[in-house]
C-alpha cells in the first residue's frame, strides 16, 4: 500500500487507533453533523424542564405527589445521566421533593444489575451516596398493568408501578428494530418483566421493525402502548453528539417530547451515501463496544452501504466479552437463517436476534474483527475473521475486493444510520 495515505483516528475501547487508507481507494469518512455540546448542559436540562413539550411544567405536574421514581439508563449506554439528574433533581427540590422522596431506578431491561462502582460513575458521587438507587430485575417483583393491542401482557417493576410519580430519562438515538431509543423505552424494556420484553422483541422480524422507522413499526407501537399503561408523568431525554455531550434536551409528554427529539436525531445522524466495497468501522469506543452484543448495533447500521461480497473491518474492544449466552450459543450452532427465523417466531430468546442479524450480514459481506475477544472464539463461534490490526484487515480485504476497491471509514457506527443513495 504505497503512495499517499489518508489518516483517520478511530476509537477502540478507551483508546484511539490511527488508520491509514491508500488515497486512491479512499472514498471518504462517513460522518455525522457533529454539533458542539452545550456550554451549560445542566442549565439546558433545567430550561427544557421549565419549557416542556405538550405538558405543564414539572412543578405543576408534581402537585399532590408524595414520592417519585426517576428511571435512568444503565451501564450499557453512554448517557449523560449525571448532568440530567443534576438539573432534574434540582427542579424536584425546588418543587418541594426531598432526597427521601426520590428513588432512582436503573432501567436494565434484561441486562445485569449495575455494579456499585459503575453506579458511582453514572450518577456522580454526590447522587450515588445521598439518594436511594436500585437496578431493575426483569425476573424480580413486578406488577401487571394490562395488555397492549398486540396482546402483550405488560408487567413492570412494582416499585415503579406503585410510585406516585414516574419520570423517564435517557437519550435518543437510533435502535435497529425499535426505530429509536428514548421515551417509551425507559418502561419497555427498561423496567419491564422478562416475558413482556420477550413478547415485544419477538416482533423484530416485521419488515417495519428497523432503525430509523416508527410508522407501522410494531416493536415501537407496542412499547408506546406499554408506556401509556405505566402512566409516566414526565420525560427528560437528551440528544448527544458523538463525544457524548448534550446538544439539546427534550422534556414533557412521553410521546410528543420524544418525537421532537427524533426529528433532531434524523437531521444530525441519518446519512445517505454511495455503496462501497470496504467499510472500516468503529462502534465509537467504550461503552458502545463494551461487549459484542452491544457493539453489533454499529455493524447493523452500515451493512446497507456495503456492496454484496464486500468487507467490513470492525473495531470493537468487547472488554466484557460476548455479553449474551444465547447469542453465543446460536452462533456456535451455525444455524441457518431459516432455522433462526423459525426459532425467533416460535420461542423468542434475547440474543438469538443478534445471531440472526449477524448471520444475515455474513451472508452478504466478509467481516474482519479487531477485538480483545479470543481469536479462536471469533473464528469458530462467530464466523468472523480475527485480526491484530486494521492494517492486517485492510490487506486481506483488498485481496478479496481488488486493488481498485473503494473504502469508506465510519468512526461512529453506533450513532449513525447509513442509507444507500439511489442510483439515478
Amino acid at each position: 500500500m504505497g503512495g499517499l495515505l489518508a489518516r483517520v483516528t478511530l476509537r477502540y475501547g478507551s483508546a484511539e487507533v490511527e488508520v491509514d487508507v491508500p488515497d486512491e481507494n479512499f472514498a471518504g469518512v462517513l460522518e455525522v453533523k457533529d454539533v458542539p455540546g452545550c456550554a451549560d448542559p445542566v442549565g439546558e436540562v433545567r430550561r427544557s424542564i421549565r419549557s416542556p413539550i405538550a405538558s405543564p411544567p414539572l412543578h405543576v405536574v408534581m402537585r399532590g405527589k408524595r414520592n417519585v421514581v426517576v428511571i435512568v439508563n444503565d451501564h450499557t449506554r453512554d448517557t449523560r445521566t449525571r448532568e440530567i439528574l443534576a438539573g432534574l433533581l434540582g427542579e424536584l427540590n425546588d418543587a418541594g421533593f426531598q432526597r427521601k422522596d426520590v428513588t432512582i431506578v436503573f432501567g436494565c431491561g434484561t441486562h445485569r444489575k449495575v455494579k456499585d462502582d459503575e453506579a458511582k460513575v453514572l450518577l456522580g458521587e454526590d447522587v450515588w451516596s445521598r439518594y436511594e438507587w436500585v437496578s431493575h430485575n426483569c425476573d424480580g417483583d413486578v406488577t401487571f398493568l394490562g395488555k397492549t393491542s398486540f396482546g402483550n401482557s405488560v408487567y413492570v417493576n412494582s416499585l415503579v408501578a406503585e410510585a406516585d410519580a414516574k419520570i423517564l430519562t435517557g437519550d435518543i438515538t437510533f435502535h435497529y428494530y425499535a426505530g429509536y431509543t428514548g421515551g417509551r423505552k425507559s418502561i419497555l424494556p427498561g423496567v419491564s418483566a422478562r416475558e413482556t420484553i420477550l413478547f415485544n422483541h419477538a416482533m423484530m422480524l416485521h419488515p417495519a421493525a428497523r432503525s430509523g422507522v416508527l410508522d407501522g413499526n410494531p416493536v415501537h407501537l407496542d412499547m408506546t402502548e406499554a408506556a401509556r399503561l405505566a402512566k409516566p408523568d414526565f420525560i427528560v431525554n437528551a440528544v448527544q453528539n458523538t463525544n457524548g455531550e448534550i446538544i439539546r434536551v427534550f422534556s414533557g409528554d412521553v410521546e410528543a417530547a420524544f418525537i421532537e427529539g427524533v426529528r433532531l436525531v434524523d437531521c444530525l445522524y441519518k446519512v445517505e451515501t454511495e455503496p462501497v466495497d470496504i467499510v472500516i468501522l468503529s462502534a465509537g469506543g467504550y461503552p458502545k463496544d463494551i461487549d459484542l452484543y452491544q457493539a453489533h448495533k454499529a455493524l447493523d447500521s452500515i451493512i446497507p452501504i456495503v456492496r454484496e461480497g464486500g468487507c467490513v473491518i470492525f473495531l470493537a474492544e468487547c472488554r466484557d466479552g460476548v455479553g449474551n449466552q444465547v447469542f453465543y450459543e446460536w452462533m456456535k450452532e451455525r444455524l441457518s437463517i431459516d432455522e433462526m427465523e423459525r426459532r425467533l417466531k416460535s420461542d423468542f430468546k434475547l440474543g438469538g436476534h443478534k445471531a440472526y442479524y449477524l448471520a444475515k450480514a455474513l451472508g452478504k459481506v466478509k467481516i474482519f474483527v479487531m477485538s480483545s475477544l479470543p481469536a479462536e472464539e471469533l473464528e469458530a463461534v462467530f464466523n468472523v475473521t480475527p485480526i491484530e490490526s486494521v492494517e492486517e484487515g485492510l490487506r486481506e480485504a483488498l485481496k478479496l475486493t481488488g486493488r481498485n476497491a473503494k473504502i469508506k471509514v465510519v468512526p461512529h457506527g453506533a450513532a449513525i444510520l447509513a442509507t444507500k443513495k439511489d442510483a439515478n
